[in-house]
């Protein structure tokens, strides 16, 4: 049976994005399918994914009800995929930050890893149109993630990711506790403590020029206490 592979885009307000990141997805590689998930955004996103879903054969749209937080729309793209049998799942951003031509990269690291991480930080610091406060943040908060968990990545809360379906069949889904940054660390630290290969190749990331970032004080508050749990919750037997 010929290979299968789905990104899973989730989106809210992306319609000045998405009618242009779909194509550029399915272009990388035939092989390539996209599920949007679409949190019943305002600006007609899920829409705009229905007309791109009647046109291409290889695109899939899966409308939730309200705006439930990355994390969620994430784990209910991964489970439709699962149930779909594909053989590599993808996470990306809809805004073009994560840009589809690392895709490939992404697919080959596949080959020889169970779980590949995109990475602003693997050789050097790849960030485009970050004001400096943010760039500090997020290289600060990579260190603290591995220092506090042990989990040998310079990039544990990029979203850029690629599972084989085997890595998201062995996590428990449904006991995933966290929804925006301290997502992307905790999917990750299950997948490296289950003893599943990781693996990391570098990406530019260009911050978004159309829409509006996710980013919010809860979000990051979130990722700080999450890191603690994972450490302790994985010495006494939690995870």
């Amino acid at each position: 049976m010929a290979e299968r592979f789905l990104v899973v885009l989730p989106t809210y307000n992306e319609a000045r994005n998405i009618a242009e990141v779909v194509p550029a997805i399915l272009a990388q590689d035939s092989r390539l399918e996209v599920l949007v998930v679409d949190d019943n955004s305002p600006d007609g996103t899920g829409a705009i994914a229905d007309q791109l879903a009647q046109a291409m054969s290889k695109v899939y749209v899966l409308h939730r009800e309200i705006k439930d937080g990355l994390g969620r729309a994430y784990l209910a793209g991964f489970q439709w995929g699962l149930e779909r049998k594909y053989d590599l799942l993808f996470e990306m951003d809809a805004d073009f930050s994560h840009d589809p031509k690392f895709l490939p990269d992404l697919i080959a690291a596949a080959e020889t890893a169970d779980l590949v991480l995109g990475s602003r930080y693997l050789t050097g610091v790849n960030v485009i149109n970050w004001p400096m406060s943010r760039l500090l943040l997020s290289f600060g908060a990579n260190q603290y993630v591995r220092v506090v968990t042990g989990l040998p990545l310079t990039d544990a809360t990029g979203g850029f990711k690629c599972f084989h379906r085997r890595v998201l069949e062995a996590i428990p889904l449904d006991k995933i506790r966290s929804n925006g940054y301290a997502f992307q660390i905790e999917m990750s630290f299950r997948a490296w403590t289950k003893g599943f290969k990781l693996s990391e190749i570098p990406i530019v990331f260009t911050d978004r020029v159309a829409g509006q970032s996710k980013m919010n004080r809860k979000i990051m508050r979130e990722a700080i206490w999450m890191v603690w749990w994972l450490r302790l919750a994985f010495i006494f037997g939690g995870i």
